[in-house]
């Protein structure tokens, strides 16, 4: 049996400071250790004092995860040797005595129903970025440090190990992300803005913790390397050891690290810098009020409002960029089946395959309806429609723009398009043989006009010319 257990770590960055000092925390494509000061560099004699909105934002995410929101904020020392943490302790939350985690339980429903219970969440500082510039962790002659990163506020999400499959893991974090960008508590798109360590035992094993990964694609990946590794392991006899290990991107594979902590080698103990911060029930339940539509509503909103499928709501909804650019296109394009299959079928598709998400696309609800408009008035085909798409997306240029520079309007020219015909005719003598006894071969005669034409013909008309001249030729 599979056991397997998240802990995701989350940035906070719609914060415009970092969690105990007044650094600013758009720290992306800044210089190294430029947004950085004695609070998050942990030098003697500074004080940290807590980011209340974190705390607002905290909670924001508690009650969105079902969980049940402390009556205080008890911040504790969190102490490890390593290279990223300057002061050599974390400033976190500890599940304990003395301690007290910001939210306990809670859950997230899975698309077939099942439950991922949530632990506890955690308030923490997230600890400076470790750079590898010639190569990888294991490869690199030597390493740096980025401090700009230090101090950010972090969510710590624990789950319960109710996970027995990789690709649950991957859906329970793609929900999760969802939840967050719908609260507009964090940007998922930025770089370390969401990172989860794995933790993964297979029966008769150690728990091992696989630590860092950067996507739910990784995660999946990873988990699934790490059960393969374990119960390899375990076939020949081999003992699995409780240890964390490194999730190799370039090599797909996981590496050893150190040998896993247990609790007590942390020797957590209340910040005396940070005395408790008392939370009313007032305050939780004015933010209860406010929260905004969460992914669940919105996926039954979208089906009684537009018309379309659960499965395709939700779709839309796991991406909050998917689901707005939806929604904004069907304010000028009304034929809401149409649009969606677009954007699931192609759109989507053609990123995914890139890896790129909806975010990083230039693609406005302007550039979709009008490609759907050219479509239905038969401006152009489908195949010059998925043609243009990646153009579309990558270079924000307006179909209408692209089909007059590149003339890729359809040819409904009869007379032109009967002597095209006439042509695949002649050429495919067999395909016309059995397109009068099966008329689904019809459908390879006009890809044959297609083809000639350079995606140009409209596929209606042609099917409908070819179907004649065969019916003609037969009789």
């Amino acid at each position: 049996m599979v056991k397997i257990g998240l802990e995701v770590h989350v940035h906070l960055t719609a914060l415009k400071t970092k969690l105990f000092c007044s650094c600013p925390t758009d720290y992306t494509d800044k210089e190294p250790n430029t947004i950085i000061c004695p609070v998050c560099l942990g030098l003697p004699g500074s004080i940290p004092v807590i980011n209340e909105n974190a705390l607002k934002y905290a909670i924001m995410v508690a009650i969105a995860l079902n969980g049940e929101v402390a009556d205080r904020l008890a911040m504790v020392r969190k102490h490890y040797f390593y290279p990223d943490m300057a002061k050599n302790y974390q400033i976190s939350q500890y599940d304990g005595p003395g301690s007290i985690a910001i939210s306990k339980g809670g859950f997230v429903k899975l698309r077939d129903g099942k439950i991922i219970r949530i632990r506890r969440i955690n308030i923490e500082e997230d600890p400076a970025k470790i750079v590898y510039p010639t190569g990888s962790m294991l490869t690199s002659k030597y390493t740096l440090l980025d401090y700009n990163r230090s101090g950010m506020a972090l969510l710590e999400i624990v789950t319960e190990p109710d996970m027995t499959e990789p690709k649950e893991a991957r859906e329970f974090l793609e929900k999760l992300r969802s939840i967050l960008e719908h609260l507009g508590v964090c940007n998922c798109d930025l770089e370390g803005a969401m990172r989860a360590d794995a933790n993964v035992s297979v029966e008769g094993g150690e728990r091992v913790e696989v630590k860092n990964i950067g996507s739910p694609r990784e995660v999946e990946e990873a988990i699934k390397y790490e059960i393969a590794r374990q119960r390899a392991a375990i076939s020949q006899g081999l003992k699995v050891e409780r240890e964390t290990r490194h999730w190799d991107e370039q090599r797909k594979v996981t590496v050893p690290t150190r040998t896993k902590e247990q609790e007590e080698d942390y020797r957590y103990f209340p910040d005396p810098d940070l005395p408790p911060y008392f939370i009313n029930k007032e305050l939780i339940e004015e933010i209860r009020k406010t929260l905004p539509e969460l992914p669940d509503i919105r996926i039954q909103r979208l089906v009684k409002q537009y018309g379309i499928t659960e499965y395709d709501a939700t779709v839309l909804v796991i991406d909050k960029a998917l689901a707005d650019l939806f929604e904004e296109t069907a304010k000028n394009y009304t034929n809401y089946k149409k649009l969606v299959n677009l954007l699931i079928n192609d759109y989507l598709r053609w990123l995914n395959d890139k890896n790129l998400r909806p975010s990083q696309s230039r693609a406005t609800p302007l550039h979709l309806a009008e490609l759907l408009k050219m479509l239905d008035d038969g401006t152009i085909t489908i195949k010059i429609a998925k043609e243009i798409l990646p153009e579309v997306v990558l270079q924000g240029k307006l179909p209408s723009q692209i089909i007059k520079e590149r003339g890729l309007t359809a040819v409904r020219d009869q007379e032109f398009l009967i002597q095209v015909i006439k042509e695949v005719i002649k050429e495919e003598p067999e395909a016309v043989e059995k397109a009068k006894k099966d008329p689904k071969v019809v459908n390879y005669l006009v890809g044959k006009v297609m083809k000639k034409t350079g995606k140009r013909a409209d596929p209606q008309l042609t099917n409908e010319l070819i179907r004649k001249l065969i019916l003609e030729k037969s009789e």
